[in-house]
């Protein structure tokens, strides 16, 4: 379990419980957090292991989430459950999701000072002998850099027109958008309205 994925004790204990659930029903954790708050939020981000998942499947995770914390009862006040998708600006939580999300834009920070910072921001390059490669610009010259997947505090990619187009193809793929539906939908030119 890395520090991506649950950052704090009570995080990596719910982890422990709800993870044999959700590996179960053939998704993966992709993170989870307790929110603090009047009313704490159990937030879960899960997805398939080839990517992508679907409301449908976020309500099916959430129903035997709950029916589980209910007997294991981890926390003691009431609280909310969110599921949901890891988004298109996704969290990168495993070492996989650093070769998979090769070639895009991701930020990285890192619990200790490298070089004297602790943000990186740069293009995936995958990863070797557990590090995470990240090209960034170094003096005006591209250089890429080795991290430690272990030195890891947060990593998400960043949201860029390349990313949706990307995301869009896929769920295009997976016979999730259907383009079809948009051909109704009429376009008028600025220029025409004059």
């Amino acid at each position: 379990m890395t520090e991506l994925i649950a950052k704090t004790a009570i995080d990596r204990r719910l982890a422990e419980i709800v993870t044999p659930v959700i590996e179960g029903m053939g998704f993966e954790l992709v993170r989870i957090r307790l929110m603090g708050g009047k009313t704490p939020i159990l937030q879960i981000m899960a997805e398939r292991p080839e990517g992508g998942i679907e409301v449908d499947d976020c309500a099916e995770i959430s129903t035997a989430v709950s029916a589980i914390m209910d007997v294991e009862d981890p926390i003691e006040d009431n609280y909310t459950l969110e599921v949901s998708s890891p988004g298109i600006d996704r969290p990168l939580t495993r070492l996989k999701d650093f070769d998979v999300w090769e070639d895009y834009e991701a930020k990285i920070e890192t619990t200790e000072m490298i070089d004297g910072r602790r943000r990186f921001k740069g293009i995936l390059r995958g990863t070797e002998d557990g590090e995470v490669l990240i090209e960034i610009e170094d003096q005006g010259e591209p250089v890429t850099i080795g991290l430690q997947f272990d030195w890891l505090s947060d990593a998400k990619l960043v949201l860029t027109d390349e990313l949706i187009r990307e995301m869009l193809k896929q769920r295009k793929a997976a016979g999730i958008v259907d383009e079809d539906q948009f051909d109704d939908i009429e376009t008028t030119d600025a220029s025409e309205e004059e």
